[in-house]
């Protein structure tokens, strides 16, 4: 592991990677009629309905794609929500999300480290700058990138491209940390590396190539970073 070269920048996707989506789940559960069982599907809806928006060639703001999400869960459940309610909900469930409890401390060890970091979300910009005001993230972070600017959403390689440009460097030497199996798979696709946090109920994506990190928590992923040269 020692022998490893540093990567130039380190992307951190958001939403359960660094922020934990307890809270979340609990408002869209109600939303749902008290079941939250349903918020696994509800994600997995909206990241369908992100790359659907994406293939044919047109935006929505995720959290819009998030609230219609949830009404067509909803309505599998005989619950009708309107678009305006259920934008409230997903709008205000997004904003106060805390971190996981050893991630601001990892993100300080990598930053007096030397390391760039960036984040890199479907999120729109603004959401994002107030999701991390709110929680005290924002100083951790040199960049805060959102897909908002291309237009399409991760793991569309687009958007890793991107990013890699927008930060003047090579796809090579950039390095996805995220808790998605898909955002891993494109980033790896795209010819980055990749790192893995291998939250409760997430898995890589067996057909992706393997990323080089796979380890339960932040500051695991960390402790592993800072040997490399």
């Amino acid at each position: 592991m020692s022998s490893l070269t540093r990567p130039k920048v380190l992307f951190f996707d958001v939403n359960e990677t660094l922020l934990d989506l307890t809270i979340m789940k609990k408002q869209v559960g109600d939303a749902l009629g008290g079941n939250e069982a349903l918020l696994s599907l509800w994600f997995t809806t909206m990241l369908q309905y992100s790359l659907v928006v994406s293939a044919s060639g047109r935006y929505q703001p995720f959290g819009h794609i998030g609230a219609a999400a949830l009404q067509m869960v909803a309505a599998n459940q005989d619950i009708t929500i309107t678009e305006d309610k259920a934008r409230d909900i997903i709008v205000n469930a997004m904003q106060n999300l805390p971190p996981h409890p050893e991630v601001k401390e990892a993100l300080a060890n990598l930053k007096k480290d030397g390391y760039t970091l960036v984040a890199l979300t479907n999120s729109n910009k603004e959401s994002l700058k107030n999701k991390f005001e709110n929680v005290g993230l924002t100083s951790y972070f040199d960049q805060l990138l959102s897909i908002e600017s291309v237009g399409k959403f991760k793991p569309y390689t687009e958007v890793y491209n991107w990013a890699a440009t927008k930060m003047n460097i090579k796809p090579e030497e950039c390095m996805l940390i995220a808790a998605h199996g898909w955002d891993v798979a494109g980033a790896l696709w795209a010819g980055w590396r990749a790192a893995f946090v291998s939250r409760p109920g997430q898995q890589t994506f067996p057909l992706a190539p393997q990323t080089e990190i796979n380890e339960s928590d932040l500051q695991k992923i960390a402790d592993i970073l800072l040997t490399y040269k």
